[in-house]
């Protein structure tokens, strides 16, 4: 699925108000180089749906897991976690990314 990915940090002003910064709307904990994103609320209906594991094109070998969600107001969106390295954040800027639910082998 293509989606529009932007970058997020943990500070106040890109964070929930009233919560820790590194808290998400899930209520997991995000830690420094964390493999983490946030998803818009509609990619929820696609399966997309916390602790989902995803790949992301350009990442090779590494697994995302899905542990926050987006403000209401933003579709077919994800946002990488990028702790607090906001340099980092705005030189990742926009992109338009494909990525791939991972669907567990069932045993």
């Amino acid at each position: 699925m293509e989606v529009l990915a932007t970058a997020y940090n943990i500070t106040p002003a890109q964070t929930r108000p009233g919560t820790a910064g590194n808290i998400t709307a899930w209520g997991d904990t995000l830690k420094e180089g964390m493999l983490s994103v946030a998803i818009s609320r509609d990619l929820l209906d696609s399966g997309f749906v916390h602790g989902s594991l995803i790949t992301i094109e350009g990442y090779d070998g590494k697994t995302f897991v899905v542990n926050d969600k987006m403000n209401a107001r933003y579709t077919n969106r994800i946002d990488l976690y990028m702790g607090e390295n906001i340099k980092k954040a705005r030189k990742f800027g926009k992109q338009k990314l494909r990525i791939c639910l991972q669907i567990p082998d069932e045993k």
